[in-house]
């Protein structure tokens, strides 16, 4: 009966936080008006030819500068392009672009800043310095200069660039974290039986941190989103992909806040907001769950009030 209440506690208690945990996201306001947007651009991103008849976006197929009408929601280019259907086919683009720069940045900045704090000595100082100098250098200058000499026009150079310019405030945000829990007892634990600091960093370590990683890749995804757009904006992306970025780019050269076109420049600049709103509010919500202090003081509010 002992062994049966051991083998039980430990595998019943994850179940209990993980349940917690998912209906803390349900009852967050800010984490449903998240997910709501961002599930509206997912399934723009993966099936674009369900809420649009046309089918080559970039295709000069209509007459310039029509308004908008049934046929043409948001009407056409200055080139005869439909802008409702850039902008549905942009989607996808751009939500990959941001989410697997998020990804990849989270996942340098964990395997720098853990490293880091946990390896100490003299790892920890040249990990540190190059933390730190990633933190004071100008981002968006260095994003140009990048961009440029790395062969702009490609989407691969537009994530690389990203992933560099981006993984540095995270793994600083690892590291202290990382910091506080270097010398608890469960890691003691794990290094008196022998374990391997692998095993230790992945196995131990790094569950304690998942809603840290979690907000940090948020807020790399929100950082990819405005700063791949920017690049594109700017001609240093590709011209002629289809992304909301491009978008803004031609409705600029073509001037069409001028020329009686404005929503081929409102659009693609809403959804751009829109999506790094939806990554923002997602990333507060994720840090509010997170951190311990801030349900409680919640509670206490609504008590008394």
């Amino acid at each position: 009966m002992t062994a049966l209440l051991t083998t039980a506690g430990p595998a019943t208690a994850p179940a209990r936080r993980r349940g917690g945990f998912l209906r803390a996201v349900l009852r967050s306001r800010k984490a449903l008006i998240g997910l709501a947007i961002f599930g509206v651009f997912t399934v723009l991103a993966a099936v674009p030819e369900l809420f649009t008849p046309v089918t080559e976006p970039n295709k000069l197929a209509f007459p310039p500068a029509l308004p908008p009408s049934g046929e043409h929601p948001l009407g056409t280019t200055s080139l005869g392009q439909d802008i409702w259907a850039q902008l549905v086919y942009g989607t996808r683009q751009s939500l990959v672009i941001a989410l697997v720069a998020g990804f990849f940045a989270t996942v340098l900045s964990v395997l720098v800043g853990v490293s880091a704090a946990y390896l100490g000595g003299l790892a920890d100082d040249v990990f540190s310095m190059v933390i730190n100098i990633f933190l004071i250098i100008p981002t968006f200058p260095l994003i140009i200069i990048l961009a440029t000499y790395a062969g702009k026009g490609t989407s691969t150079v537009v994530l690389v660039v990203l992933v560099v310019t981006g993984w540095s405030y995270g793994a600083n945000q690892m590291r202290a974290q990382a910091l506080s829990l270097r010398n608890r007892d469960f890691l003691e634990s794990a290094r008196v039986r022998g374990e391997r600091r692998s095993y230790i960093i992945v196995a131990e370590m790094l569950p304690t941190m998942t809603s840290l990683i979690v907000a940090n890749f948020l807020g790399a995804a929100l950082y990819s989103v405005l700063t791949a757009a920017g690049l594109q904006f700017l001609g240093l992306g590709d011209p002629n992909a289809i992304s909301w970025g491009t978008m803004l780019y031609w409705s600029q050269n073509q001037q069409a806040l001028q020329s009686g076109m404005p929503l081929w420049s409102i659009a693609p600049g809403l959804c751009v907001a829109l999506l790094g709103i939806s990554f923002a509010l997602l990333n507060y919500a994720f840090d509010e769950l997170g951190n311990p202090a801030l349900r409680p003081v919640r509670r206490r509010r609504r008590a008394t009030a």
